[in-house]
């Protein structure tokens, strides 16, 4: 026997719920969807939906593939022999992989030191051009403007 006010189905009180849950707090009218949609399968006992997140729970923790390098991501085989093997391959790939970092770090930075070099080396030749124009520029001016001898004569 099934009490509830609102009954999980498409309805203008449920409908008109939902849209006021989105215009008051967006997740109130995402809750009150999925009340509409997947209320039936709790029969709106809090009992069956613990029950109903318990087995999806479970069917996650049964089928859970296992991925990455870490050694506490894994549970025992049962096979002494082979979980000794795993967990020295996979501390030789840790190894591996820190290896590869510093490679990859001592990388970066002979890549910056490089941009350094090249952009000093660009620095040094305009400011070589540049007091180069500049040095010329008043030998210039002190040959062709001698204003002093002009107005002496």
């Amino acid at each position: 026997m099934n009490t509830a006010i609102i009954k999980p189905q498409w309805s203008p009180l449920t409908i008109g719920l939902m849209v006021l849950g989105f215009i008051i707090f967006w997740p109130l009218g995402l809750a009150m969807l999925a009340y509409i949609i997947w209320g039936e399968k709790f029969g709106g006992s809090a009992e069956k939906a613990q029950a109903y997140w318990n087995k999806g729970c479970g069917y996650m923790r049964n089928n859970h593939k296992h991925h990455g390098f870490g050694r506490n991501e894994f549970s025992s085989s049962g096979n002494a022999a082979f979980d000794e093997y795993r967990a020295e391959q996979l501390k030789r790939l840790e190894e591996e992989r820190a290896r590869l970092d510093a490679e990859i770090d001592a990388f970066h930075e002979y890549m910056a030191n490089l941009r350094k070099a090249k952009d000093r080396e660009e620095f040094d030749r305009f400011m070589g051009e540049h007091r180069g124009q500049r040095q010329g520029y008043g030998e210039n001016d002190q040959n062709n403007n001698n204003w002093s001898n002009n107005s002496g004569q």
